[in-house]
């Protein structure tokens, strides 16, 4: 087996576990409240990480620091938008298929960085219209606070995944992950202690999905990521990445039982194509590879 094709395989197996723990997830904010949830998720993932990464973590700078915890920050926002959306939405597919558009922003907001964007950005956007026009057009889906805090989660994924990009050509990535998801417990514990009343009395069941979480879909995740970015050019990581929110939604319909109208699969496939015109070249290189 060649390198790309363990790193396409490696990745893939990402796009599953990331998508696993959106019904994790899912499943642990009907017992525990959801900042409190991610806060404990991600400070347990980072010390896991951490623990691996200390001796590079150690030889960081103070500006190495500043460039990680800056990371972490636009991270954990995202997170807290995201996760409160997931307490909220009735429709978890759709949801995935709304973050999933931070794939598109990327390389609008990179505009602001000085970063000039290709014409397939600009062809994207007439399908992310269309797609947002069938969700919205459908009895079934409201334009309602999940959906809203779902596209903030969006934009904020689109920001940390460009000073990711920036921070990871100057940073080891284990303990540059490692400070994120720290960081990332650290706001999403501090806005729960604001904005919750904690409780610890819930059933095992609701532990067991926040150890998955924490185990399977954040620590494990993260680390079959970080193995897959390392045997392949980004090209390969920016195409496969966008299976995620399809891997969600046909969980969401095995495991939770959700359907979807024909006019809210149309929106989300408009969405999904949206997200393959962006990346076209990606996709043309991925292709060509195989």
């Amino acid at each position: 087996m060649s390198t790309h094709h363990k790193a396409d395989l490696l990745l893939l197996l990402t796009t599953l576990l990331a998508a696993a723990g959106w019904i994790f997830s899912r499943e642990a904010v009907q017992g525990l409240s959801p900042l409190l949830f991610m806060a404990l998720r991600f400070i347990s993932a980072g010390l896991i990480l951490a623990v691996i990464g200390w001796s590079a973590m150690r030889a960081f700078t103070p500006a190495q620091w500043k460039s990680a915890c800056l990371v972490g920050a636009f991270f954990g926002t995202a997170l807290s938008f995201w996760i409160l959306a997931l307490e909220m939405t009735t429709h978890v597919g759709v949801g995935a298929f709304l973050t999933g558009l931070g794939v598109v922003m990327v390389p609008l907001i990179s505009l602001l960085f000085g970063d000039r964007s290709g014409p397939y950005v600009y062809l994207s956007i007439p399908f992310v219209i269309a797609g947002l026009a069938c969700l919205s057009l459908d009895s079934e889906f409201h334009l309602g606070l999940a959906e809203i805090l779902f596209l903030l989660a969006a934009l904020f994924f689109s920001f940390t995944f460009i000073l990711n990009s920036r921070a990871a050509a100057r940073l080891p990535t284990l303990p540059l992950t490692a400070v994120q998801l720290l960081v990332t417990g650290l706001i999403t514990g501090i806005l729960s202690t604001l904005m919750e009343t904690w409780q610890f009395n819930q059933p095992a069941s609701i532990w067991g999905w926040l150890i998955a979480s924490a185990l399977i879909a954040t620590s494990l995740r993260f680390w079959v990521q970080t193995k897959g970015q390392s045997l392949a050019p980004p090209s390969h990581t920016s195409i496969i990445m966008t299976l995620e929110p399809v891997w969600t939604a046909l969980l969401a319909a095995l495991w939770l039982g959700e359907t979807m109208t024909l006019l809210q699969f149309s929106g989300c496939a408009l969405i999904f194509f949206a997200m393959l015109v962006n990346r076209w070249p990606a996709v043309r290189t991925w292709l060509k590879a195989l």
